[in-house]
């Protein structure tokens, strides 16, 4: 009973490494924004540069991936029973600060396909803390899934996989987008609160003095007009529903919002997004300025949407020659749009239909100038598939793995029915 205990334990950690791991290696910008939160809280962003907490960004999810696959196949049990379980004692203790101080809204531990809340997440490690424990005291009694002379070649394919998944990610897009700006994603329906959903509550406590006592009380036993007012404080008991998108604004430089008009448009428009010009690639800016053509030419709306100040947009007119305008939008919320300093939305009707980084963005060449979007290819909405997405990771990387577990399964059993030593 105590081995299979270890083993369902060994199996449900080893599954929440690699889910933990791969959620991270398909969004490593996301990952990496996460770590600045935790360096602004500390008082160190100023310090770290970014090339620093991108590489600690992937080498974060190669980790935690890795630690899953070792758990997964039992390899070399003992020492990475041990880093796992020194990796959560660490983990425990900074989410139990942050579960205490709040400086962050969460920890970012599943990315952007699962949101806890700190206290949530500290309760979460503190039972993978116990159970990887338990593993570390009996580290040998997980059964092994592949022999020994074959475990390096999991180790370094598995390492190949999560590494090619990150790059891919950086290079394109996240290749899962758990974001409200997915494609597919209509944006106005998104700010829209459900009739009938829950509203956020308030409680207000009023302090008021009497005979030089001062006391608190609620608009439920409010006292009577001997009492004088000293002060109030009024504080949120219930957060209410909060729409997936409530921080998307789109404004001129002389404040006017036209937010409302980019939305209700029923065409196309295309919305060049730049959370800083200045840390921005500029080397498909002829590309760029290419698609602004073709958009003057059709007639469609083209916005670039930033939250540069007005001496870096002067910079990128002087390096790029753009000729479209430029609009102010929260910082956070062009990072969450999407993951690519510069990246290219395109929508129609206020959905999205199709996203583009700046390694990837389409070409309209001299034929196609004169169609319109509904004529050409990236006009159509893009193929997210989900379901082929994971079509691809089984066929890429699971398969291969089962294959090589049978076979090396099936060359022990052989051994052992020449009566070799079992492996």
């Amino acid at each position: 009973m105590r081995k299979i205990t270890i083993n369902i334990i060994r199996f449900l950690l080893a599954l929440t490494f690699i889910f933990s791991g791969f959620v991270k290696a398909v969004d490593p910008l996301g990952t990496q924004y996460k770590i600045n939160d935790y360096l602004i809280a500390w008082g160190l962003k100023d310090v770290v540069p970014d090339i620093m907490t991108l590489g600690a960004s992937v080498l974060l999810c190669t980790v935690e991936f890795m630690i899953g696959i070792c758990l997964l196949f039992a390899i070399h049990r003992r020492l990475v029973s041990r880093i796992t379980l020194a990796l959560i004692v660490v983990m425990t203790a900074i989410t139990l600060w942050l579960a205490i101080t709040n400086p962050i809204s969460d920890c970012g531990c599943f990315g952007d396909a699962i949101v806890l809340t700190n206290w949530q997440t500290f309760w979460k490690n503190v039972i993978l803390l116990a159970a990887t424990a338990v593993i570390c005291r009996w580290s040998t009694d997980m059964v092994r899934m592949i022999s020994i002379t074959n475990q390096w070649i999991v180790f370094n394919y598995s390492a190949l996989f999560i590494l090619a998944v990150a790059g891919w990610s950086l290079w394109t897009l996240p290749l899962f987008d758990f974001r409200p700006y997915h494609i597919g994603a209509n944006i106005q329906e998104g700010m829209t609160i459900p009739e009938g959903a829950p509203q956020p509550q308030f409680e207000t406590t009023f302090i008021l003095e009497k005979d030089g006592v001062q006391k608190e009380f609620t608009t439920d036993n409010y006292p009577d007009s001997t009492w004088t007012f000293i002060d109030s404080k009024t504080v949120q008991t219930a957060e209410g529903y909060i729409p997936p998108i409530h921080d998307f604004s789109i404004l001129s430089n002389d404040g006017e919002d036209i937010t409302e008009e980019v939305l209700s448009n029923k065409g196309y428009t295309f919305l060049l997004i730049s959370p800083h010009l200045e840390n921005a690639n500029d080397s498909e800016f002829d590309r760029i300025n290419q698609i602004n053509e073709y958009s003057k030419q059709q007639g469609y709306p083209f916005y670039c949407l930033t939250a540069s100040t007005q001496r870096a947009i002067d910079r990128w007119l002087e390096m790029t020659g753009a000729e479209y305008p430029f609009y102010a939008t929260d910082e956070i919320t062009l990072k969450t749009i999407i993951r690519s300093n510069p990246g290219l939305v395109l929508l129609h009707g206020g959905t999205v239909i199709g996203k583009w980084s700046h390694n990837s963005l389409p070409v309209i060449d001299e034929e196609q100038f004169s169609l319109p979007l509904d004529k050409l290819k990236i006009g159509q909405m893009t193929e997210d598939s989900v379901a082929s997405k994971i079509a691809m990771i089984l066929a890429w990387f699971v398969l291969p793995l089962v294959l090589l577990t049978i076979a090396d399964r099936l060359w022990a059993w052989t051994r052992w029915l020449k009566k070799d030593k079992p492996i």
